[in-house]
């Protein structure tokens, strides 16, 4: 119908937030099925699947620099905007809020050591060698084989684990859960993907013209926008358990999904990319290194002590307003 671009984001991006949400649901009713631990790993599997798709198109298109910044996004966007939201509100309501410090902060650690995955390629991108761009291509390609070997043990050590479950969430305790059964749970989730298949194809086809239109950037959309449209869903269940006083699963669900993209999706999209053609490195610009190093580090103090309040939240939603307003102002 020749619609402007910026309507047809706009709608198909409004679009994309339900239907993620019953991809959340359906995932959260086949777990259901299977017992907490097994069930942590399907909701973890899948639980980036819009975004995961989102960003297969826009790989597609050719639009590497909207991947990586939608990579960078998710992390910070779990660790500071929704954790932060989550312990903001929750500390309003219920004061002081008590986590497993042990748990949360063995997690974070995990998280850096991914970022150092995440950081390696970028920093001998900068090298002097002949050869540079297929050398860098190779050490993104092996670097993405050992963060997948790592996020796999991460789930095993879970598995086995008689604590609670590491880089998944006990869906039994979500407030999104019904009971449903496998055969409704199955159809809902093809029903849903297919929608955000076709939406998403939509969305990153008028990513170029909403850029000339509007003049926010690519890398503005990829960092802030395309992580909050595919994640709002799992958002709004961390921000409610936290208001429920279940601070340990609302950190559970932003810290472990933060987690998923580090070490599963992202790594997953390296060699997706080069089947598809467009092959995607792990190289990251300064900006976007230094917003991860220092939201790991601001994250990992916040779950230090085994504790929370609102003034902590405050500070962690004050760090990423002002990143947002540092990637709208000096587009990279």
């Amino acid at each position: 119908m020749e619609w402007d671009a910026i309507i047809l984001f706009s709608l198909s991006a409004a679009g994309v937030v339900p239907l993620a949400g019953l991809i959340g649901e359906s995932t959260e009713g086949l777990a259901s099925h299977t017992g907490p631990r097994t069930g942590g790993l399907i909701n973890a599997t899948l639980g980036n699947a819009a975004e995961l798709i989102i960003t297969l198109f826009a790989i597609k298109k050719g639009l590497l620099e909207l991947v990586k910044a939608s990579i960078t996004g998710s992390i910070i966007g779990n660790l500071l905007f929704v954790l932060g939201m989550s312990i903001f509100l929750g500390g309003l309501k219920n004061g002081i809020q008590k986590f497993d410090k042990r748990h949360t902060v063995n997690n974070t650690i995990l998280l850096a050591i991914a970022m150092i995955g995440l950081i390696t390629p970028s920093l001998f991108s900068h090298s002097t060698a002949s050869g540079l761009d297929i050398k860098v291509e190779t050490l993104s390609l092996c670097v993405a084989g050992v963060m997948i070997l790592l996020y796999v043990s991460g789930i095993i050590f879970s598995l086995k684990s008689k604590s609670s479950v590491s880089m998944a969430v006990d869906i039994q305790e979500s407030p999104t859960y019904h009971g449903w059964s496998i055969s409704k749970s199955i159809l809902v989730l093809a029903i849903a993907t297919g929608g955000i298949v076709w939406l998403s194809e939509i969305l990153v086809g008028s990513v170029e013209a909403v850029v000339v239109g509007s003049g926010i950037s690519e890398f503005f959309l990829g960092i802030i926008l395309v992580p909050i449209i595919g994640n709002v869903a799992e958002h709004l269940v961390a921000i409610t358990v936290a208001i429920k006083n279940k601070m340990e699963l609302s950190m559970e669900i932003a810290v472990s999904s933060s987690l998923q993209i580090a070490l599963f999706v992202s790594p997953v999209l390296v060699f997706i990319s080069l089947i598809m053609g467009n092959p995607l490195t792990l190289v990251f610009n300064q900006f976007e290194l230094a917003a991860l190093i220092a939201t790991v580090l601001v994250s990992y103090f916040v779950a230090a002590d085994g504790e929370s309040n609102w003034l902590e939240g405050a500070a962690l939603l004050a760090v990423y307003i002002i990143f947002g307003l540092a990637f709208f102002i000096f587009p990279v």
